[in-house]
């Protein structure tokens, strides 16, 4: 190894490996330097060879050849301007919510953009490009673990801090939100909560890609991947306008509710695949006069009049009245709802804080709310039970 001088008093090291050498660059300098260093490999370097934390980047050509690997000086900066252009429309909002000034902006993305070798945003309309939706949710994730990182180590021996994103079904958000943040607001006044509503399949989704930390949806769900655990289970109802041919009805039966079109959840989703299973055991399907990807919607379109639904007990509770009625579909199984996180990375202790606040509130309030239950009856046969990362 040797060392190299630069014409502005800088200095690089050379490592020879055998026969292949790159140009690194101490970090505490990086800044300084006026141009990219360009690196001659010969060879590709070993995945064992490693350079302390001092290293900020090796810099390879910019067209490397076969075989070889680059890796780019990325920085946080570039990453939070891209995401708070994701978010907010324009450069000049962007500049505004980081603070900055739009040319600063306007230039971490120019940069990130050469290192990339594409255009990650649309300058014409300000919409990110195909490329830049790709690298902005892996940017988030990246700033939302440095986040977490941060509040772990500064949270180490004192009362939890950071921020939790948690995603919620609707129904259960309705009823659960308000004991939750109030114990979270007693218990881990530090902790910064956002919560997102939605429904399981759109917050699954957004759960495997990192914008949330984790999600109460309705189970089983498909991804195996992830951590689950139940949390209760509550009656699924037959709801009808009062006007609404079923409606003088004390009961249905499956078969005789398969003569009749109702509002159906989508083919695939947790709940249709429940109903269909229930139905298919005795032999009947039954059939949709749409499908609504809500429940909460379709709720309201029962309401509305528009015809008859399917839905969990937490849509229509107890003290709801109106132009509807409640008619029990006895061989119907009840619906289970539960937690979901991801088991890499480990979530942090404000997640951990909010989960453990979230099942406490469940075990005292639950069975307060008509139609849920505490105890599971059948388990989902999808996602890993009860095995949450801690």
């Amino acid at each position: 190894m040797g060392k190299t001088p630069h014409k502005r008093g800088l200095s690089t090291e050379t490592h020879d490996r055998g026969g292949s050498f790159c140009w690194v660059l101490p970090a505490g300098l990086w800044g300084a330097c006026p141009a990219r260093f360009v690196s001659e490999i010969m060879h590709e370097i070993e995945p064992s060879f490693k350079l302390n934390e001092a290293i900020v980047a090796i810099v390879f050509r910019d067209s490397p050849q076969r075989g070889q690997k680059r890796v780019f000086p990325m920085e946080i900066k570039q990453l939070q301007s891209l995401v708070a252009i994701a978010d907010h429309g324009t450069f000049s909002a962007a500049a505004k919510a980081l603070d900055t000034v739009q040319s600063n902006v306007s230039a971490h993305i120019g940069r990130l953009e050469k290192e990339l070798g594409t255009t990650l945003i649309d300058r014409s309309s300000g919409v990110l490009t195909d490329e830049g939706d790709m690298v902005a949710v892996r940017a988030r994730r990246i700033l939302h673990e440095m986040e977490d990182i941060d509040a772990d180590i500064h949270s180490l021996g004192s009362s939890t801090t950071g921020e939790c994103r948690i995603g919620s079904i609707g129904t259960t958000a309705r009823w659960l939100m308000p004991s939750l943040l109030a114990s979270l607001q007693r218990h881990h006044p530090g902790v910064h909560t956002t919560v997102v509503e939605g429904v399981t399949s759109s917050l699954i989704s957004r759960l495997t890609s990192g914008e949330i930390d984790a999600a109460i949806v309705h189970l089983p769900i498909t991804d195996t991947s992830l951590d689950v655990k139940e949390m209760f289970a509550e009656e699924l109802f037959l709801i009808a306008p009062k006007s609404h041919e079923l409606a003088t009805l004390k009961s249905i039966s499956l078969e005789e509710l398969s003569l009749h079109p109702i509002l159906l959840a989508p083919r695939g989703t947790a709940q249709r695949r429940i109903i269909d299973r229930a139905a298919a055991n005795l032999g009947v399907a039954l059939q949709s006069q749409a499908e609504i990807d809500g429940v909460r919607l379709m709720a309201s379109l029962v309401f509305e009049g528009f015809g008859a639904a399917i839905v969990p007990a937490s849509a229509v509770p107890g003290w709801l009245e109106g132009n509807f009625v409640r008619i029990p579909v006895p061989e119907l199984p009840r619906r289970v709802v539960g937690w979901v996180q991801r088991p890499r990375p480990r979530p942090s202790r404000a997640t951990l804080a909010v989960r453990d606040r979230a099942f406490d509130m469940v075990n005292r309030h639950g069975p307060k709310q008509p139609g849920i239950a505490l105890e599971i009856g059948a388990k989902p046969t999808k996602g890993t039970l009860s095995s949450l990362t801690v």
